[in-house]
C-alpha cells in the first residue's frame, strides 16, 4: 500500500490520535476515489471516530458496474483494495455519481455500514476555495486554458473568480453548490454536465482536457 495520508489531531477532540489512509501502488478508479474521499474527510477532521474503527472491513459495490472495492478500519489506519476478496462485515451499494448514495440497504453490519458512509461524505468546501484547489491541480495538465472563469449567482447578483492569466480561457458557470462539488471532486465534471445544471464555454479540446483535470482532482492522481 502507498499513498498514506496523515490527518492532524483535532484540537478539542476526543480522540486526538491520527488517522492513516493508504492506497495501492495500481490502485483502480474506485479505489483512487474512495482513498481521495477518506483523505479529505481526515484533513477536515470529518467522522474521526468512524476513520479509527478497529479491525472491520466494508465492501463497497458500484450500483451500476462490476467495480467494487474494500475498506480495512484498523484503529487509525484505513486501507482500501481493489475487489472483495472475502467475506466483509457491511456491503454497501452505491451510487458513484451521487457521492456514494447508497443504492438499496446496506446488508451486514448496519452501524459499520453507517460509520463508513459518513466517513465516506465529508464536508464540501466552498465554492472559491473548491476552485483554487481545483486550478493549482490542473495548471501541470497538458494543453489546459491559461485562464479559468468560474461565475455563479450570489445573494447581491454574479460572482465570479478569475484563475490564470494569458489569452485562452474557459468558463464554468452554476450554482455555488455544484461548482463546489465539481471543482472538489466531490462530483463528476461529466456527469453534472449532463445534468443541465452546469454551464461552459469553451472548445471542444478545451473540454477535454477540463474533463482531464477533473479527473486528477476526483482521482487524486
Amino acid at each position: 500500500m502507498t499513498e498514506t495520508t496523515t490527518a492532524p489531531a483535532v484540537s478539542g477532540a476526543a480522540t486526538a490520535t491520527e488517522v492513516d489512509v493508504r492506497i495501492e501502488d495500481d490502485a483502480t478508479p474506485l479505489v483512487r476515489l474512495i482513498g481521495r474521499t477518506l483523505r479529505d474527510s481526515a484533513r477536515a477532521g470529518h467522522a474521526l471516530q468512524a476513520l479509527r474503527k478497529p479491525a472491520a472491513t466494508v465492501a463497497i459495490r458500484s450500483h451500476e458496474t462490476p467495480q467494487a472495492a474494500t475498506i480495512t478500519f484498523a484503529g487509525g489506519v484505513v486501507e482500501v483494495s481493489n475487489g472483495v476478496l472475502d467475506e466483509p462485515d457491511a456491503t454497501i451499494t452505491v451510487d458513484l455519481n451521487a457521492r456514494f448514495a447508497p443504492a438499496d440497504a446496506p446488508s451486514g453490519d448496519a452501524e459499520l455500514a453507517a460509520d463508513a458512509l459518513l466517513a465516506l461524505s465529508p464536508p464540501v468546501p466552498d465554492w472559491q476555495t473548491a476552485a483554487e484547489h481545483f486550478w493549482t491541480a490542473a495548471r501541470s495538465v497538458p494543453g489546459i486554458p491559461d485562464v479559468l472563469i468560474a461565475v455563479t449567482e450570489g445573494p447581491d447578483g454574479l460572482e465570479q473568480v478569475v484563475l490564470g492569466e494569458g489569452t485562452t480561457h474557459y468558463l464554468v458557470a452554476g450554482t455555488p453548490e455544484t461548482l463546489a462539488g465539481v471543482f472538489s471532486g466531490a462530483d463528476d465534471l461529466l456527469a453534472v454536465l449532463s445534468t443541465g445544471v452546469l454551464g461552459i464555454q469553451g472548445t471542444l479540446s478545451q473540454l477535454s482536457v477540463m474533463v482531464g483535470a477533473s479527473w486528477k482532482v476526483r482521482y487524486d492522481v
